[in-house]
């Protein structure tokens, strides 16, 4: 028969093994979360809950927030990303490259008053736009069933500026 002792114990190893689980006001928030808030809701879109990740090691690190968006058959993939990563995808941005064809372009410009890169190709009728933010730090919008003037005036209600002074916070 198990004795009190026993029962005891296992209760004690039991709390010990699911405490982990239970709810906390003190939890540290995760350095992705700042974002969510400002990956909007757009009216008209269904759009998925949002996501982020963090991830640091010895000689790196990155940071990502992510939200999906459906209207039919048109999709729309917003991000914001903090880290080596987005230092390398700003470089187009960095050089000035612009390159038009047939089947579409990518051009440099700016957008609301910062470096941006705007590329469309028309047989897909899919593209990105990828907002500076900071040296390390981007906004990109990626998108397919829509044209780009759509994907730019979407591209407009999200608050820039509060996503920059998100990506400055430590």
């Amino acid at each position: 028969m198990i004795g009190f002792r026993s029962v005891k114990r296992f209760a004690i190893v039991a709390m010990l093994l699911l405490l982990p689980l239970a709810p906390s006001s003190v939890r540290a928030e995760q350095a992705f979360q700042r974002f969510l808030p400002l990956l909007v809701d757009l009216a008209g879109w269904e759009g998925k809950k949002p996501d982020g990740m963090s991830m640091e090691m010895s000689s790196t690190s990155m940071t990502t927030a992510t939200r999906e968006y459906r209207h039919g058959p048109a999709q729309l993939h917003a991000a914001v990303i903090i880290g080596d990563a987005a230092a390398g995808a700003l470089a187009p941005i960095q050089t000035g490259m612009n390159i038009q064809t047939g089947e579409g372009h990518m051009t440099t410009s700016t957008f609301h008053g910062l470096p941006a890169m705007k590329s469309f190709q028309i047989p897909q009728k899919s593209g990105a736009l990828m907002v500076a933010l900071g040296k390390n730090a981007l906004f990109s919008l990626s998108y397919s069933g829509i044209t780009e003037d759509e994907a730019l005036a979407l591209a407009e209600k999200f608050d820039l500026k509060a996503i920059q002074a998100a990506t400055q916070v430590k």
